[in-house]
């Protein structure tokens, strides 16, 4: 895709997928250190590219005469493809990997490489634990958007933390071969694990909706279930 392969695009496609919300030209402008135009002018291409969607927001909250004009806002698309320069096929791969699995406990054992790939995530980005779920929800999500994928809480408590994502970074995976799908569950398992203190894996159970609803967000929910160490 041409808008991705421009390396000043690139790094505006990416200072966007970082962010948790939409971004506007004065907020790329400023991050990236070039003119609000440039900005602008970028973030254009990849909303015409299909990579970015807009919109208008008051960012001030502010509603009724005097509240000044709406931003015009730039979100993350909805991810359910990976972008490929020459296509790689991976999907075909990845569907023949889970095929030569036995049968028997295939769920399990897709779910132990979810879970393997959940902790490489973790040690890479660094995730520090916390006791709060609220905290360690968000410090999942910081890790995803520092390697450039979008991740948003949309709600944490104690028994309970649900995710909002545009751009899972398995998500391509699992709308490709939806036997994937345990592989996804186990690195949000993972995940929340080792940024939750008092909860092991074995305590988490997550269920993923609308992975493969082109225009939507991904919705993961997580139950949680304290180890009695931590109650």
């Amino acid at each position: 895709m041409g808008a991705v392969g421009d390396p000043a695009l690139r790094t505006t496609f990416l200072y966007a997928r970082g962010r948790e919300r939409a971004v506007t030209a004065a907020e790329t402008a400023a991050a990236l250190g070039v003119h609000r135009t440039v900005a602008r002018w970028r973030l254009e291409r990849l909303a015409d590219a299909g990579l970015l969607v807009r919109a208008f927001e008051r960012r001030t909250g502010r509603t009724g005469p005097g509240a000044g004009r709406p931003s015009k806002t730039y979100a993350v698309a909805p991810e359910t493809t990976q972008t490929e320069f020459p296509p790689r096929r991976y999907d075909e791969l990845v569907s023949l990997l889970i095929g030569a699995l036995p049968r028997r406990r295939r769920s399990e054992r897709l779910a132990d490489v979810g879970a393997a790939f959940g902790w490489q995530l973790a040690r890479a980005t660094r995730v520090r634990p916390a006791r709060r779920a609220r905290v360690a929800a968000e410090r999942v999500c910081a890790a995803f958007r520092s390697l450039g994928f979008h991740a948003s809480v949309e709600s944490a408590h104690d028994a309970e933390v649900v995710f909002s994502t545009l751009t899972c970074p398995l998500r391509p995976v699992v709308v490709g071969e939806p036997g994937a799908r345990e592989v996804d569950r186990g690195m949000w398992r993972a995940l929340v694990a080792e940024a939750l203190t008092g909860v092991d894996v074995s305590d988490v159970r997550c269920e993923t909706e609308d992975c493969l609803a082109a225009a939507s967000p991904c919705r993961v929910v997580v139950a949680l279930r304290r180890s009695n160490a931590a109650e």
